[in-house]
């Protein structure tokens, strides 16, 4: 890749990385990815904001070969995708300065051995003149670590974000051009590793109302030269009530969890309540992770394996719980042969989760026509939550 101009004396620099499937050995990339990095040069300093993964290290310092001199380089955010190439910016220029917040700089000094007098620490709304051009420092904690914050650029407009907004795609495209593809990226980007902080989320974007915000430029995926789009899309995920929907997370082994999963789907439906299943053993969990942020209803599926629920639905709750989603209800459903013990193991998970729970139905083998009838119940059951909720008519 080359330097991409967005606007006179800033532009784009980075990687992207096509092939790349898998994020912190959990996140689904269909789409790949990007490291954004960018260069603004003031008049009478020049700043690189971020860096790229360690991977593609090479592809940044070769974009930089015809750069004399950097004094200062922005670091939002520690994790290595974003600040992973760092150490060998500041090698190369010996003059440069890392600017981060005093929580990043122990963090950068613990994952990239940077000597402790490469840094210039900055306090919330803490300014910097690099000539012609102001660079005003806001403190985004937990958007998604303790240690963020965003860069605003006065004189342009421009809000550089980091993760803050991102999306991962891997695209040619330098602004957003196909909204319907960049939005369920995003939502994709915000379900995995934004909503468990959602409510601090919230203050965050009321932080940045008092901007004139023109143009944003994350370090994943296009930039939006139209912000009120990705803006207001958070807003949405962050601060709407939940939807009028049940999230079935499922396992079947011999097919009697399964037989009641194909009851129970309909049985919502002809209550008017739209419902999104998920066979844990084949499902992208990013699109689990998207469906949980407008869930009004989890209903987790599983079988007994040796007295417990499966290792499966005990991953699905898991990571609903820790994704800390806005639901309000939630209920099992199963089989077991002998004995189980699947909805004690399962309630003990799902401490993040401030919920209403809906009597399970739990049954020995097969459903059987008393069982079927116990899933009319469970469905009565949620129907009359959701409308109680005020989100069914």
């Amino acid at each position: 890749m080359i330097p991409r101009k967005i606007t006179e004396g800033i532009q784009w620099i980075g990687a992207v990385d096509w092939d790349r499937r898998l994020f912190d050995s959990l996140i689904p990339l269909p789409d790949g990815t990007s490291y954004n990095a960018y260069l603004i040069q003031g008049n009478d300093k020049t700043v690189l904001v971020d860096s790229v993964d360690p991977s593609m290290t090479h592809i940044l310092m070769s974009q930089l070969e015809k750069v004399p001199r950097i004094d200062y380089v922005i670091s939002h955010h520690a994790e290595q995708d974003h600040s992973g190439a760092i150490g060998k910016v500041v090698e190369k220029y010996p003059e440069a300065k890392v600017v981060c917040t005093k929580k990043a700089k122990v963090m950068l000094i613990d994952l990239l051995l940077l000597p402790e007098d490469r840094f210039k620490t900055v306090e919330d709304s803490e300014t910097v003149d690099i000539g012609g051009r102001i660079l005003k420092f806001i403190h985004t904690p937990w958007v998604h670590w303790p240690e963020t914050m965003v860069t605003w650029l006065e004189e342009d407009k421009i809000l550089f974000s980091c993760d803050f907004f991102g999306s991962h795609i891997a695209t040619t495209d330098l602004y957003v051009t196909d909204e319907g593809r960049v939005y369920e990226a995003a939502k994709r980007y915000f379900s995995e590793i934004m909503m468990p902080f959602r409510t601090i989320i919230a203050d965050n974007l009321k932080k940045l109302e008092p901007y004139d915000i023109k143009m944003i430029a994350p370090s994943h995926g296009p930039i939006y030269d139209k912000p009120s789009f990705i803006i207001d899309a958070y807003k949405d995920w962050v601060l709407s009530e939940p939807r009028n929907l049940v999230v079935i997370p499922y396992v079947s082994m011999h097919s009697s969890t399964r037989k009641m999963i194909d009851y129970l789907v309909p049985a919502l439906a002809e209550r008017g309540i739209e419902v999104q299943q998920f066979d844990l053993a084949v499902s992208d969990i990013g699109k689990l992770a998207m469906s949980l942020v407008d869930a009004a209803t989890i209903i987790v599926g599983t079988p007994t394996v040796i007295g417990g629920p499966h290792p499966l639905a005990v991953y699905g709750t898991y990571l609903a719980n820790l994704l800390r989603p806005k639901v309000k209800f939630l209920s099992v459903i199963g089989s077991y042969g002998w004995g189980t013990k699947a909805v004690e193991t399962l309630a003990g998970m799902i401490g993040n989760l401030k919920v209403d729970v809906i009597n399970p139905v739990i049954i020995k083998g097969v459903p059987k026509e008393e069982d079927f009838k116990s899933l009319d119940k469970l469905a009565d059951a949620v129907a009359a939550k959701h409308r109680e909720a005020g989100i069914l008519p």
